[in-house]
């Protein structure tokens, strides 16, 4: 027998806490009939209680205290937006531990703690759901545990940061230098204050860690993910990168290679053609790859409040409707393979090398020996106009597949030739 209605307690009412509060309170007819029963706002945790006016909600239903949130008898089901890993992450557990199911859009706290708090939910057999945490309101969670849990994934490509996503459009599309496009992004509200996590790479390694432990069965954390930024690029490599065919994303790659995986998010070289480099401005794309679907592609937008809000609710409706059919709606353990995670240092691909050298007879051949001597083929090698008053020139190198630490100790080695000025950049490339 359905319940006549189930309570929410939510934490936090910022900008994503607001985009639910109005579903919840704009559709509650629409909402009660998908979940079989109304859902009804019980609690809030906001340390703004000023609030509740701009919202039209009643000033009771605020508190400043997590434990009359979590002790509420009628409080059912709880969703932490407040963000950040403390106290959030303490607040989850406890919520689990109280026999009260969660909604989450924390992806620094599930990339960091998934299987601790999955195995609270366990022990206490509650619903822990966080499909906001990775794409905003792309369906990505559910269909890996549901509809592609037939297949053997082989690999994922992900370009899961709006904000990095607009800075590098802007780059290509209107040449402008990463700083400009960067304030560009905070002058639209794209980008924080402090964009560290965007632009370092590090919000994408946390969403890229859920993905991979669902996807392959193995615990990823984010300390075992390679993560770089953007901040190194510049307007010319957008301008080589189209004259050789290629779009230039931030690119979060999970693989399978036999017993191991490889995991990393870094800017890449991608062909033009691709479906990924089309994706622009503050959307979101997944690629995934599976032995029984083929290739599939998961598009929409990965953050604000209606996208995000859109999926917190589903998560809420969700567990509604297994509170309503009286089913356990525990989270599985889903561990049970024993991958190891690559090494960057192990990793192969293609690079993309561009520097700065003397214009001279013979420099080519001294860097290939060394690139030889590392086990590096060049594929092309492309030199543009040389400065007259300086006397250097600009060369760019693609390679074919080679292994990431030899690369690395080839252009350290490379770096110290007296007719290399400088090695301006280098972006690995993924065919």
């Amino acid at each position: 027998m359905a319940a006549r209605s189930i309570g929410i307690g939510l934490m936090g009412l910022g900008v994503i806490g607001s985009g639910v509060v109005k579903v919840l309170m704009g559709k509650p007819e629409t909402l009660a009939r998908e979940a079989g029963s109304r859902l009804v706002l019980k609690k809030v945790l906001e340390q703004d209680s000023t609030k509740h006016g701009s919202m039209g909600l009643e000033p009771e239903l605020f508190t400043t205290q997590f434990a009359e949130l979590v002790n509420h008898p009628e409080v059912d089901i709880v969703v932490e937006l407040i963000g950040g890993e403390h106290p959030a992450f303490e607040y989850i557990k406890e919520a689990l531990a109280h026999g009260k199911h969660v909604v989450t859009a924390n992806k620094e706290v599930m990339a960091k703690h998934w299987s601790q708090l999955l195995a609270v939910a366990h022990q206490h057999q509650v619903s822990l759901r966080c499909e906001a945490s990775v794409g905003g309101g792309i369906p990505l969670i559910a269909p890996f545990q549901e509809d592609l849990v037939a297949n053997d994934i082989s690999a994922i490509y992900g370009i899961l940061n709006g904000t990095t996503n607009y800075i590098l459009t802007q780059m290509a599309k209107e040449g402008l230098d990463f700083s400009v496009a960067l304030k560009q992004a905070q002058e639209l509200g794209y980008a924080e204050a402090n964009p560290a996590n965007d632009i370092e790479g590090i919000d994408a390694a946390y969403k890229l860690a859920i993905l991979t432990t669902i996807a392959f069965g193995t615990e990823v954390g984010p300390e075992n993910i390679y993560h770089e930024g953007i901040s190194r690029l510049q307007a010319r490599d957008f301008r080589y990168a189209q004259e050789l065919g290629y779009a230039i994303k931030l690119l979060a790659i999970a693989k399978r290679a036999g017993d191991s995986i490889e995991a990393r998010v870094h800017p890449v070289f991608i062909p033009e053609d691709s479906l990924l480099a089309k994706v622009d401005g503050v959307y979101n794309a997944i690629h995934v790859e599976g032995d029984l679907v083929g290739k599939v592609i998961f598009y929409g937008q990965g953050a604000g409040p209606s996208a995000t809000s859109s999926a917190i609710v589903a998560d809420i409706i969700n567990i509604a409707q297994n509170i309503n059919r009286g089913t356990s709606s525990a989270p599985k353990l889903p561990f049970a393979s024993e991958r190891t995670i690559k090494p960057m240092a192990e990793i192969e691909t293609r690079y993309y090398v561009r520097m700065s050298v003397a214009d001279r007879p013979g420099v080519l051949a001294q860097i290939s020996k060394i690139l030889g001597d590392h086990s590096i083929s060049i594929s092309s090698v492309i030199q543009k106009e040389a400065d007259p008053s300086t006397q250097i020139a600009e060369i760019m190198i693609m390679t074919h597949p080679a292994n990431e630490q030899e690369v690395q100790q080839a252009l350290k080695e490379a770096e110290q030739l007296p007719v290399v000025k400088e090695i301006s950049n280098f972006v690995r490339v993924e065919a």
